[in-house]
């Protein structure tokens, strides 16, 4: 087997679902030296081929069953011995999953209902309630109304990641953190979500007793965070972004949006499961707004079931984002119709974990898209 590597270069394939019947798959396709005999193969198990305008990509419309039947034959093939292996995970991704996260004390069951991940931002800069939380008796006061309104995880940031914002130090972070974080710990009976992307902030809150991180990196700004993470044994949000927080929205640009957003995220994970950070633990967040224009995610909502092909939960953040503002032309306080519609699409798509401000009136959103869904299935 190893002896075919070198004929093979590396796939990236997006498996999505869109109908109940139908997937696609799109290939790049010159990385085939067969790409004929890939072609051909495909339509005589009747798949639909179409070749993209580049003619450097091929997508592929067909059932589950087709495409089992194609990477058969494809693992048959020498040179696209990997190519049918690449597609059979896809397959196995795309299957429905039981996802359950064990935080603590505490089961998420993941699969069974949207979760709701409270906003609790304990900064004074945060771009829609910096200053708000930053004393431990008025973070408290917000973590209790969140717990009577529904939410199911509380997620505490003490460094604004907001467009343009500059990064603080570990120790500053960790000054803002821990009071807050051992108040909650003691009063609130939920699991408590930590996003930072400094390991140093990490360690500290998993030893007095965190439940979950949060990485807006996706692992990839501090060398020593996955490891801390699988020492601790603890789920953690993979993120997507493009740049940093100071320079993320300057001019964001992609060849292929979702292309390079799943394959950002797939190599985190790889990166997440080397350092002993069990799969079923992770979850990925394709970072809406983290460099991204408006265009870029509208696109992301709408094509948030290729994310399917990683075989994670997935957690999304719209809540009273920048590009509801520009669309409706309103401040960050007038935003919550615009969250409440970006969840909802979300939900059809296949989102898991919501992260909201107003949990009360989200948690509404997600009860009936929920019902809509499961009704439809």
């Amino acid at each position: 087997m190893e002896a075919l590597n070198p004929l093979i270069s590396p796939l990236d394939t997006l498996l999505s679902i869109s109908s109940p019947k139908l997937f696609t798959w799109e290939v790049d396709i010159l990385s085939y030296p067969n790409s004929n005999i890939i072609h051909q193969l495909a339509e005589k198990h009747g798949t639909y081929v179409h070749t993209k305008n580049t003619a450097a990509k091929a997508l592929f419309i067909g059932t589950l069953a087709q495409f089992y039947t194609l990477s058969q034959e494809l693992i048959k093939i020498d040179n696209c011995y990997q190519l049918g292996l690449q597609l059979q995970k896809a397959i196995d991704n795309s299957e429905p999953k039981n996802f359950v996260w064990q935080c603590g004390s505490y089961t998420l069951s993941l699969s069974k209902r949207t979760h709701i991940m409270g906003i609790l931002n304990t900064t004074p800069d945060s771009f829609s309630d910096g200053g708000n939380y930053q004393k431990p008796d008025d973070a408290l006061r917000q973590a209790e109304n969140m717990l009577a309104q529904g939410a199911d995880i509380i997620d505490i940031g003490a460094e604004s990641s907001r467009p343009g914002a500059s990064p603080i130090s570990a120790a500053e972070e960790i000054s803002r953190l821990l009071p807050i974080l051992k108040v909650l710990l003691k009063h609130i009976p939920l699991p408590i979500s930590i996003d930072t992307y400094k390991s140093e902030v990490a360690r500290a809150a998993l030893e007095i007793g965190a439940h979950i991180i949060n990485d807006i990196s996706g692992l990839r700004y501090d060398p020593h965070m996955a490891c801390v993470i699988a020492e601790y044994k603890v789920p953690v949000v993979i993120m997507h972004i493009l740049g940093t927080p100071r320079n993320m929205q300057a001019n964001p640009v992609y060849k292929n949006l979702m292309w390079e957003i799943i394959k950002y995220l797939r190599d985190s994970i790889q990166l997440a499961e080397s350092a002993g950070i069990a799969p079923d633990m992770i979850a990925v967040d394709p970072g809406i707004g983290f460099g991204k224009t408006l265009e870029h995610n509208l696109q992301i909502i709408n094509r948030l079931s290729e994310l399917t092909v990683l075989g994670k939960p997935v957690l999304i953040g719209t809540s009273r984002k920048s590009f509801i503002g520009k669309i409706l032309n309103l401040p960050v306080e007038q935003r919550e119709e615009g969250t409440a519609a970006s969840l909802s699409c979300a939900i059809l798509n296949g989102v898991h974990i919501v992260r909201v401000h107003d949990v009360e009136k989200m948690s509404r959103v997600v009860r009936i898209t929920d019902a809509i869904r499961d009704e439809g299935q």
